[in-house]
């Protein structure tokens, strides 16, 4: 890892659907510049003004603000929608208030959905982008540091059902992503440690010497070093595009990796409602009993669990579940059958095999599951 003292980009190669990943620091006046540049990539004209939807969350609409700023300072007409924070929203409810704005506000398919939020506004507004008009191009700008290194890139979106986290979606490339990493400033210490989770993620699935690098500068990443952070998104984003260029809609196997931790995460979120355990927080957890898993299959021995955890803690994350949340082990295990990548009614996991290498495996005996869940 090298650190910068200026703007970075990462190319995601997807042939037609291609597109950069600009990662910079108090940059989003500029940002309406960049958008100019990947529509006139994409041949869609119209680029001195055009027709943005910005779709945000209450928590971060002074950074919306900016946003629309920036596309207005070149004459652009800009709508949106305003959501209220939480998974809640990332509903059919709140794709269909969408879609009636966009109607109001006389969207073609040439009009711009903007997402300024995290995991859920990225999620909710690739989703309508994916669906309105049979599509329409969007912009990815994440306000997390979970949304920055995982959710804003890939084109997986998506909306929440009651019973089950995602499973109504499409896969739609934005036209580019965004990063300012000084609007991880204004982020609350949970929501940022939630996404240090799933930076933790990319060391144990891809990259070992990510992983140690870490490990010595846990120090400037909880205080948040803007060098450090760029060189943090940088190489999660660099990691997770490899995987997409290679795998975009999940038929080979591939991108299955990038779901480490995440069939123990997804059931745990969905069993308490979405409310009680954020994302990256169930995902910390959820990485740990994975290798847990992976030590009862004698794929890893303690030492890979225990640096995670080690890791895990450094960052201020829980690697149990909170006192407060009592799950069955078969409530689990039902939620867990509900998993979209399972085959053939099948768990499939993700475990270590090596620090920076996973598999995919859907022969795990549920005894060997039945005993992590019950640690």
């Amino acid at each position: 890892m090298s650190e910068s003292q200026s703007a970075t980009t990462v190319q995601v190669y997807l042939g037609p659907r291609s597109y950069e990943i600009v990662i910079d620091t108090a940059a989003t006046p500029s940002f309406v510049q960049h958008l100019r540049t990947w529509l006139e990539e994409r041949e869609r004209g119209g680029l001195v003004g055009g027709t943005a939807f910005v779709v945000t969350d209450r928590n971060v609409e002074p950074h919306a603000a900016a946003v629309r700023k920036s596309l207005e300072s070149q004459g652009w007409t800009v709508g949106g929608t305003t959501l209220e924070p939480g998974e809640r929203s990332k509903c059919l409810e709140t794709a269909a208030r969408c879609y009636e704005e966009l109607v109001e506000l006389k969207a073609d398919r040439n009009t711009v959905v903007v997402a300024v939020g995290g995991g859920v506004v990225g999620d909710l507004a690739g989703f309508v982008a994916a669906t309105y008009g049979r599509g329409v191009p969007f912009v990815q700008v994440p306000t997390t540091l979970l949304a920055d290194v995982d959710s804003s890139v890939g084109g997986k979106v998506g909306i929440n059902l009651s019973k089950a986290k995602n499973l109504v979606g499409a896969f739609h490339q934005p036209l580019g992503v965004f990063v300012d990493t000084s609007l991880l400033d204004t982020l609350p210490d949970r929501e940022y440690r939630c996404g240090l989770a799933e930076v933790v993620k990319y060391g144990v699935i891809l990259d070992g010497g990510f992983f140690e690098f870490l490990e010595k500068h846990v120090e400037e990443v909880n205080d948040r070093k803007p060098d450090v952070l760029r060189a943090v998104v940088a190489r999660c984003c660099r990691l997770k595009a490899d995987i997409v260029e290679q795998d975009e809609y999940e038929r080979g196997g591939l991108r299955s990796v990038l779901n480490y931790g995440h069939t123990f995460a997804h059931a745990y979120e969905a069993l308490t409602g979405y409310d009680d355990l954020r994302h990256g927080e169930a995902v910390a957890v959820g990485m740990v009993r994975a290798s847990r898993l992976a030590e009862r299959r004698g794929l890893v021995d303690a030492k890979v669990t225990e640096r995670q955890v080690e890791l895990l803690r450094a960052f201020g994350l829980s690697t149990e579940l909170p006192n407060n949340v009592e799950l069955s082990t078969e409530a689990v295990l039902d939620r867990m059958r509900l998993d979209k990548k399972n085959v053939g009614g099948r768990i499939r996991f993700v475990l270590p095999t090596r620090m920076g290498h996973v598999r995919t495996f859907d022969d795990v005996p549920e005894e060997d599951v039945r005993a992590v869940l019950a640690e």
